[in-house]
């Protein structure tokens, strides 16, 4: 017979297993029993978060004890960041300070940790490196066919963004050679591009925000970079309320969870109100059920499909919408189109007689049932295109992602998830229209 306390035991023990079978501990993985043996000698230590690999976010760390309401969630002090003012005291900083014109802050942080990535476990900043991604979801990376699969409202951010990085790799090339004393190798292979974009998503992705004083050595652009072992583990989450900061009292950076944090649960941070496409932009992943993503973009490409191009007034309404600010921030939400989207709709919907309502239409008016009609039936038929365009990239990411790699996987995955987001929220449209149309 069971003693009373046997089986609430047994179930209680099968609960806690269940509870954790979604993460593994990577605490006692040599890269991080040194990372935390490093950071402890520069002063910083952490009982209560440890380092997890999560089955939905990937590695982050886990609360190992309750952190209550506005308690720390973590606490770095200054001598752990990686910061431009490092760099400058480092065997590097002589070359930057001779080189004119002066590089950016982005760029000497950039060429140390390449340097450092190179010197191996020679260099101090080994421990943290080594537990660096060895690549990045971030646009940057994509080839076109992937950027082609992007929403087309993301498309032109992502060509952007890999031309931005192109013009930096080209305009540094004789900076790199100028660092050529301090290697054996030659630094055309050490420098390469792929490792300029392996360091630049690095930093992108794994600083805080942190105002410097500008140094006479580099360029006038802002030194806000501040590369934080162990506290760039924490994944970000839009719905989690933190207060974080560099305290100039305590020279620590501070992070303080508004709601608090339970046991063996995950830690997690805010990057600040920001929908998908900028989360896969800059950060290169995707939240799911952002409350900051709820809307779709409509690009003037895609607005087009449901106008004339014949109509000889078309060229002069779309002009008008441009010089009052309203061919941008056109959106379907889960509530429907957006005011800004109607509101560019009625004023594209007008007969040469009723052009007299321009002003009013674009205060918010309507202007007669048939014209309201019309533009009812050309938001479904421009929600209808997004949606039919999101089907068909889903069919190829699927097609794509069948025998590619672990690198080329995770781009692919990360794109289907914004894929499946914007999906989400044009059927939701899609309904209100219909129901609109039918009435």
């Amino acid at each position: 017979m069971n003693k009373p306390g046997c089986r609430a035991g047994r179930r209680a023990r099968k609960k806690r297993r269940k509870k954790h079978d979604y993460v593994y501990k990577v605490t006692h993985e040599a890269q991080f029993v040194l990372l935390r043996r490093w950071l402890k000698g520069k002063g910083f230590t952490s009982q209560s978060l440890i380092p997890v690999n999560f089955h939905d976010t990937g590695r982050g760390l886990m609360a190992n004890q309750t952190i209550k309401a506005k308690d720390s969630v973590i606490s770095l002090p200054e001598k752990c960041f990686l910061t431009t003012e490092a760099v400058l005291k480092s065997y590097m900083g002589d070359y930057i300070k001779r080189w004119h014109p002066p590089v950016s802050p982005l760029l000497a942080l950039c060429c140390f940790l390449i340097a450092e990535r190179h010197r191996g476990d020679a260099s101090e900043w080994s421990p943290y490196i080594n537990i660096l991604p060895k690549t990045y979801t971030c646009p940057v990376y994509f080839c076109d066919d992937i950027i082609d699969l992007l929403p087309r409202s993301l498309q032109k951010k992502a060509t952007e963004q890999k031309e931005q990085f192109q013009e930096l790799y080209c305009s540094s090339v004789m900076f790199f050679h100028s660092l050529q004393p301090l290697f054996t190798q030659p630094s055309e292979e050490l420098f390469t591009q792929d490792a300029l974009q392996w360091a630049w998503c690095s930093i992108n992705t794994h600083t805080v925000y942190m105002e410097h004083d500008q140094s006479e050595y580099l360029s006038r652009e802002k030194d806000i970079y501040a590369l934080a072992p162990y506290l760039d583990l924490l994944n970000h989450c839009p719905n989690v309320h933190v207060e974080a900061g560099f305290n100039k009292q305590t020279r620590c950076y501070e992070v303080k969870s508004v709601q608090g944090c339970k046991t063996f649960q995950q830690a997690l941070i805010n990057y600040g109100p920001h929908d998908n496409n900028r989360l896969l932009l800059e950060y290169g992943f995707v939240a799911s059920g952002n409350p900051h993503s709820v809307v779709v973009y409509v690009d003037l490409e895609t607005l087009k499909l449901c106008l004339d191009e014949k109509n000889k007034q078309l060229t002069q309404k779309l002009l008008y919408l441009r010089d009052n600010d309203f061919l941008r921030n056109l959106t379907f939400g889960m509530d429907g189109p957006s005011w800004r989207l109607m509101t560019a709709l009625r004023q594209l919907s007008l007969k040469p007689e009723q052009y007299s309502c321009w002003k009013s239409v674009l205060l918010g008016a309507a202007v007669s049932w048939d014209r309201e009609e019309w533009c009812i039936h050309s938001a479904l038929k421009l929600c209808n295109n997004l949606n039919g365009d999101n089907v068909k990239a889903l069919e190829r990411l699927s097609q794509l992602k069948q025998g590619a790699n672990l690198s080329l996987l995770e781009q692919l995955c990360v794109v289907e998830s914004l894929r499946q987001e914007e999906q989400r929220i044009l059927e939701h449209t899609r309904v209100v229209l219909q129901n609109l149309w039918g009435q």
